[in-house]
């Protein structure tokens, strides 16, 4: 895990740019602003622009940025995503992210998810404790590649914390991690495997969060779990959206065994207040621990976006020069 702990210097300078950044943009519009923001980002303190750089080069599974400037006066957690949108709470923080971010990728949202936004709100939502998106609480969120049934998915999922009282953990299994059977990684490197949109991708009619659609009647793609170079594969899995192509039994125990394996290697990352996290989507899976909502303004609350090495990929599958999939 590569980690950048930010001196308070670099903090200020940072809180300072991006306050001058909003001053000139009273309108906060960051589809319109992507752009801008980037070459803003040249204007990071050195130390930190550096630091993303070698951790890009070298693809580290996981990139952590501590001391990152967050309000002093922060609003309370919002009680949903939507009510965050609607109210534009913490827009500096989603600043902050999408600068830092910019170092390692280019920013793009989904047509289908949070209203196409750019950058996510993940809070506790009451009556959505157990689904399976970022709005649950007390349901685990199994490790998984962020949007895996996408090809355009994002090379990094990044997350900026706002608040973490409890301490709760952000699991992460990195694909060096764990030595898979051959047999097992024979079977895994073949297209033998569908992947389908979570339940926060609303694909098709009728489906939503608190009551999805059942996964045959979502679109999927066939691919591998296993790919790129032979000697250090990439990964994509979501234990809740991927299984073989039916009546494919190998495939199916590879699968499951796969899980298990990468399950046994996870880690725990607990991000405080002004921590981000950036995981490397093709060399890591990720999810969260349970806890217990209190609905007080106090919950846990990440802004969380997707960054792609190059966007030009999304173009080329959009047939437009848009941020925005789905």
């Amino acid at each position: 895990m590569a980690r950048y702990v930010l001196s308070d210097v670099e903090k200020n300078d940072l809180a300072a740019l991006a306050d001058g950044f909003l001053a000139a943009r009273p309108v906060w519009a960051p589809f319109e602003y992507a752009d801008d923001i980037r070459a803003e980002a040249e204007r990071l303190p050195v130390g930190v622009r550096r630091f993303l750089v070698s951790s890009r080069a070298a693809e580290d599974a996981v990139i952590v940025l501590g001391n990152l400037p967050v309000d002093d006066g922060l609003v309370p957690t919002p009680p949903s995503w939507r009510i965050a949108e609607k109210e534009a709470a913490a827009i500096r923080e989603e600043l902050v992210l999408l600068l830092v971010g910019s170092v390692l990728g280019e920013p793009f949202g989904w047509a289908n998810q949070q209203n196409g936004r750019l950058v996510h709100d993940v809070c506790p939502s009451k009556g959505q404790e157990n689904s399976l998106t970022s709005a649950s609480s007390r349901q685990q969120l199994t490790l998984h590649t962020e949007d895996v049934f996408h090809p355009c998915r994002g090379d990094y999922v990044a997350l900026m914390c706002l608040r973490n009282p409890d301490a709760v953990g952000t699991t992460v299994a990195r694909v060096e991690s764990v030595e898979f059977p051959e047999p097992v990684r024979r079977v895994l490197h073949q297209d033998r495997f569908r992947f389908f949109p979570d339940d926060s991708h609303h694909v098709v009619p009728q489906h939503s969060a608190e009551n999805p659609s059942a996964l045959e009647d979502r679109p999927y793609e066939v691919a591998s779990v296993l790919f790129g170079p032979e000697e250090a594969p990439y990964l994509r899995i979501d234990a809740d959206f991927t299984d073989a192509v039916p009546g494919d039994t190998e495939a199916a125990a590879a699968l499951a065994e796969a899980a298990d394996l990468l399950a046994a290697a996870a880690e725990r990352v607990v991000l405080g207040p002004g921590d981000a996290v950036f995981i490397d989507n093709h060399r890591a899976i990720h999810g969260r621990d349970t806890f217990t909502p209190r609905y007080d303004g106090t919950d846990r609350w990440l802004k969380r976006t997707s960054l792609v090495r190059d966007l030009r990929r999304t173009y080329v599958r959009t047939k437009s020069r848009s941020r925005l999939l789905g």
